[in-house]
Formats: structure tokens, C-alpha cells, sequence
């Protein structure tokens, strides 16, 4: 899974892990069956009524706008997801880490039409094959790309921090904290970093340092980092 790094307003830099082709490519046949599903819903309902082909044709143009701007509508409204996206777990996000506007999505769609229509995907799979952080040309031009948000789990994920044996701390506050409380700021932390929340990781910077009393010129995201890692290596030392 390749991944990129954001650069915040608040001078964060944050990790993102892009959605690889074949998950792509999957949402993308699902979202295909969805339209397809659709349509043929819409022809034989048509079918159904009865009426003037003339008629059927003004209706069926009208039924079928839904499947026209599927993407569109769905990005827009379901936070950069369609249903294929959404199985996947997969999401359109801009570059910068901010939430993607209509104007995003409204590049996205226009442009589909160069990356898949007439193409067959053939320059969408290309480009992002080329570009290495899941653009295709709709995603360069509207400044977005797709990210996955699923998580992988492992051993490593269920202890605080692996620390060298020369570390040396930093904040002696941390001890105030309980295991429970640390182990939830990393979960917070740790999951703020894969998914690109960085106000996740502003809050958590101010609560600590409201609870510990600490000052510090670190940044957020180095702030909490270095709190988790002195808190495992006075625990370990019990």
C-alpha cells in the first residue's frame, strides 16, 4: 500500500495510505453493477406503464439523470464515497488534507469521462500507475486522490510503544496518566495518523498538555508521539 505525506495549516505532517489499483478497479466494477442494476430497473418499470414511446423517452432521460451523475452525487454527498468506495473503504480526500468541495467532485466527474469513458480506463490506470499517490487525471486536475481507510492489525498495534534501551524521556508528567488513559490517546492518535484527522491529534495535544501542565515547542503530532513513548518507558520500569 503506498503511501504520502500532507502537510497541515498547523504544520502537521500526516500519513496517508492510497487506495491500490485493485481496490480501485473493484469499487469501480461495483459501482458499474449499481448503474447497470438501476437502469434496467428504470427500462422495465417503463416498460411496464405502457405509455407513448415518445413519452418513455422524455421519462426514461429523467429517470436515468440519477445513474448519470451517480458518482457526482454520491462523492458529494456521502463524503467522498460512493456504494463502491464505501464497501471498500475507500475515499476521495484532497492533497492538503481538507475535506473536498463540490468543485472537487465536479472536476472529478467531468473529467471521468477522459479517464474512463473514452479510454476504457485505460488512462486512469496509467496515470496512477505513473503519478505513485492514487491520481488519476481527474484527481490531479480537482488537487484530490483516493485513500483507503482500512486498518491493519497486528501485534505491534496492542502495545504502547517499542522504545531503544538508551531512550531518554523527556516529560515526567506523563505518569499521571493510567494505562487505560494512554492507551487510548495512542488508539486516537494512531488511528488520527492513518486517516488524516489531524484535529484529532490538535485535541489531544491540548488535553494533555492541560492535564500534565507541559510546555513545549514540539508539534502536535511530535508532542503526542514523544508523551506515548515516555509513558511505555517509565511503565516498563516499575
Amino acid at each position: 500500500m503506498n503511501q504520502f505525506q500532507i502537510e497541515t495549516a498547523q504544520n502537521i505532517s500526516i500519513t496517508q495510505n492510497t487506495a491500490n489499483l485493485g481496490e480501485r478497479m473493484l469499487a469501480y466494477l461495483i459501482d458499474g453493477f449499481v448503474i447497470i442494476a438501476y437502469t434496467i430497473l428504470v427500462v422495465l418499470l417503463l416498460i411496464s406503464l405502457d405509455i407513448e414511446f415518445g413519452d418513455m423517452w422524455a421519462l426514461y432521460l429523467v429517470a436515468t439523470l440519477p445513474a448519470f451523475l451517480y458518482y457526482l452525487l454520491f462523492e458529494t454527498f456521502t463524503d467522498g464515497k460512493t456504494i463502491g468506495k464505501g464497501l471498500m473503504k475507500l475515499r476521495v480526500v484532497k492533497l492538503d488534507g481538507s475535506k473536498p468541495n463540490f468543485g472537487n467532485y465536479f472536476v472529478r466527474w467531468m473529467l471521468r469521462i477522459i479517464d474512463v469513458t473514452l479510454t476504457s480506463g485505460g488512462a486512469a490506470v496509467l496515470t496512477i500507475l505513473i503519478r505513485g499517490n492514487g491520481q488519476r487525471i481527474g484527481d490531479i486536475a480537482a488537487g484530490t486522490t483516493v485513500i483507503s481507510e482500512k486498518q491493519r492489525i497486528s501485534i505491534r498495534d496492542t502495545l504502547l510503544r517499542d522504545i531503544p534501551e538508551d531512550y531518554k524521556p523527556t516529560f515526567s508528567q506523563v505518569t499521571v496518566f493510567d494505562d487505560r488513559e494512554i492507551q487510548t490517546i495512542k488508539e486516537l492518535y494512531d488511528s488520527a495518523r492513518r486517516n488524516g484527522h489531524h484535529n484529532v491529534i490538535l485535541s489531544l495535544d491540548k488535553k494533555i498538555k492541560e492535564v500534565t501542565d507541559i510546555t513545549t515547542h514540539l508539534s502536535p503530532i511530535e508532542f503526542v508521539d514523544l508523551v506515548i513513548k515516555d509513558y511505555n518507558y517509565y511503565t516498563q520500569r516499575l
